[in-house]
């Protein structure tokens, strides 16, 4: 008979602390979907006729065996490492701005802000 008062008392407490955890988590996420995600900066991308140069001028070089499709494949994104290294750039392996350059490849307008 004792342990019944027992029993509740400490159902209620357990009670109590979830429902005192579900508002604090509650509070937390309304704090974390109101604050702002960072600026990020936009992504450069080449576009398919500046890959197509770009193919070109691997293939003229030896770094490239592909066909000029415009897209950055394995073996063209393979021919930029080995451009990129033979030029002294950073080896990425992309098609990014300072290889477009080296290239003698015409940026657009979006890109020279970037």
């Amino acid at each position: 008979m004792k342990t019944l008062p027992f029993f509740v008392l400490s159902l209620f407490l357990l009670l109590s602390i979830s429902v005192a955890q579900n508002q604090n988590t509650n509070a937390n996420s309304n704090v974390a979907s109101n604050s702002k995600a960072p600026n990020r900066k936009p992504i450069f991308r080449a576009t398919a006729d500046q890959i197509k140069q770009a193919q070109a001028i691997l293939k003229q070089r030896g770094f490239y065996g592909g066909a000029q499709i415009g897209k950055l494949d394995t073996d063209t994104r393979a021919g930029l490492k080995k451009y990129q290294q033979a030029e002294g750039l950073k080896v990425t392996g992309t098609l990014n701005k300072i290889t477009l350059v080296k290239m003698g490849i015409a940026l657009t307008e979006k890109q020279k802000t970037m």
